[in-house]
C-alpha cells in the first residue's frame, strides 16, 4: 500500500473524517465493481457500495494491517454482499402481475426501460456473459471476480476469503469451467455476429 494511503488509514483510525473521504474516493470504483459484479444490477450496487464503506468506517479501528488495506475492503465488500443475498433468499416475493386485491387489479409499474430499439442496441454479449456470472454460486461467483475483474492475487483471494491457496485455485478452476459451460450453452441463443470467438 502506498505510503499516502497507510497515513490516511492511520488519520482515519483517529477520526479524521477528510481522510475517511479521500479514502473512500480512492477506492469507490473498486468497491463498486465488486459489489456490481456479484449483485448484477447498479441499484443494488450503489446501495451496497454505500453500505460497505458505513462497515468499514465502522470496522477501521479494528484494522490492525496484517491484510493490506485494499484486501480487508474486498472481504467486508463481499461479506455484505453475500449478507444482502441470503436476506433476499429468506424474503417472499411479490409478484407484480398477479392481482392485488380481490377485484382482480394488478399493480401497475411504469417502465423506465429503453425501447425496444434502444435495448437491440445494447451489448448482448456482455449481458448474456453477466448473466452467466449471476447464476454461478456465491463462491464461484466472488472467487472469479475477484481474480479475473478486480485482478487480485492468489494469496489476497485466500486472505480475504479466510480460505487456503489450494482451495482459492481449485474453486476458481471450478468456476471458470462453470461459466465456461454456462456461456456456451447461451451462444447459441445470441446472433451470429455477436458470438465470443471459441
Amino acid at each position: 500500500m502506498p505510503l499516502e494511503h497507510q497515513l490516511l488509514v492511520e488519520r482515519s483510525k483517529k477520526g479524521d473524517r477528510a481522510a475517511f473521504e479521500h479514502l473512500v474516493q480512492l477506492y469507490e470504483n473498486k468497491v463498486y465493481t465488486i459489489a456490481y459484479r456479484l449483485m448484477g444490477n447498479h441499484a443494488d450496487a450503489a446501495d451496497l457500495a454505500q453500505d460497505s464503506f458505513i462497515k468499514i468506517y465502522q470496522a477501521l479501528p479494528n484494522f490492525r494491517g496484517d491484510a493490506s488495506f485494499s484486501t480487508w475492503i474486498y472481504h467486508i465488500t463481499v461479506n455484505v454482499c453475500r449478507d444482502e443475498l441470503r436476506k433476499r433468499q429468506r424474503r417472499p416475493t411479490v409478484s407484480l402481475d398477479e392481482p392485488a386485491n380481490d377485484n382482480g387489479s394488478t399493480y401497475e409499474v411504469r417502465s423506465t426501460a429503453p425501447g425496444p430499439e434502444e435495448e437491440l442496441d445494447r451489448n448482448e454479449t456482455q449481458a448474456m456473459v453477466q448473466r452467466c456470472l449471476n447464476s454461478l454460486s456465491d463462491d464461484y461467483r466472488t472467487v472469479l471476480v475477484m481474480r479475473e475483474i478486480k485482478e487480485m492475487s492468489y494469496e489476497e483471494i485466500a486472505e480475504a476469503l479466510g480460505c487456503s491457496l489450494g482451495t482459492v485455485k481449485s474453486r476458481l478452476s471450478r468456476a471458470r469451467q462453470a461459466l465456461k459451460e454456462k456461456i456456451s450453452k447461451q451462444m447459441e441463443l445470441l446472433p451470429p455476429s455477436n458470438r465470443l470467438a471459441k
